[in-house]
């Protein structure tokens, strides 16, 4: 059942006055730093919606990954139990979902791979996330116009767009925003042997030559935020125009 059916139903057996439809579009950052890049393109995401939203910090929960024992087939619920089912249910509730995560080795974190499991509840019989809008923010260390290195960017987006595509979501974008790699504050980066500084910058490379990359500093990640909250916007939208239009 889509999105919009899910709605009609409900509408058509409310009282005229109470059909107003009031959407939420739910935020989920895998990043374990505080106020991090990924936070702040995530929260830039759902300011640009204009629509309520909420912001959950993967970090302030504990949450196992997927057993794939399928005991969650016949309730919709996952038998662990954990911070995982809330989430589960706050994604249910919500009318769009927007994941954020990061990039290490080049793929998508645990964190929010484990939320992305936890999900799988939902899909059984009903397809609770189906039709709903969503869309990725994802940062990564590795320079994209290096070849010689992995897409780390475009691999965690596939991670998001993949499980969306999966569950009849509509994926309507994402946002790569250029992080740090770790060895930049670590102390150690210029010195450390195993340092990724010069693997991904060059033999000559230094932590003073890279230097701390910023969302607010790199001006097509932050357009891209933008646009991809107008975009979630305009799909939310489009389901209330359909709604509206069934009312007349």
């Amino acid at each position: 059942m889509t999105l919009i059916l899910q709605r009609l139903i409900i509408i058509s057996v409310l009282p005229i006055q109470e059909r107003k439809i009031k959407v939420k579009v739910l935020g989920v950052s895998g990043s374990p730093i505080k106020n991090s890049n990924t936070d702040r393109a995530l929260k830039a995401v759902l300011d640009a919606t204009g629509c309520e939203t909420e912001c959950v910090k993967l970090m302030d929960y504990t949450i196992e990954p997927c057993r794939a024992c399928l005991g969650c087939v016949k309730t919709n619920t996952c038998v662990i139990k954990d911070d995982g089912i809330a989430l589960t249910e706050k994604a249910k509730a919500a009318d769009a979902l927007v994941i954020a995560g990061f990039t290490p080795y080049s793929t998508i974190d645990s964190r929010t791979k484990a939320f992305i499991e936890r999900l799988y509840p939902l899909r059984h019989t009903h397809g609770f996330m189906a039709g709903k809008p969503g869309g990725a923010v994802i940062t990564f260390a590795a320079p994209e116009e290096n070849d010689m290195l992995p897409p780390a960017g475009q691999m965690g987006i596939n991670a998001v767009q993949f499980y969306m595509m999966e569950e009849g979501m509509n994926f309507v974008g994402a946002v790569k925003i250029q992080g740090n790699v770790p060895c930049v504050k670590c102390v150690y980066g210029d010195e450390c042997k195993m340092s990724g500084i010069p693997m991904l910058y060059g033999p000559d490379a230094t932590v003073d030559s890279v230097g701390i990359k910023s969302f607010e500093e790199q001006p097509v990640a932050v357009e891209a935020a933008r646009e991809l909250g107008h975009k979630i916007a305009e799909a939310l939208g489009t389901a209330n125009k359909a709604i509206d239009s069934h009312e007349k």
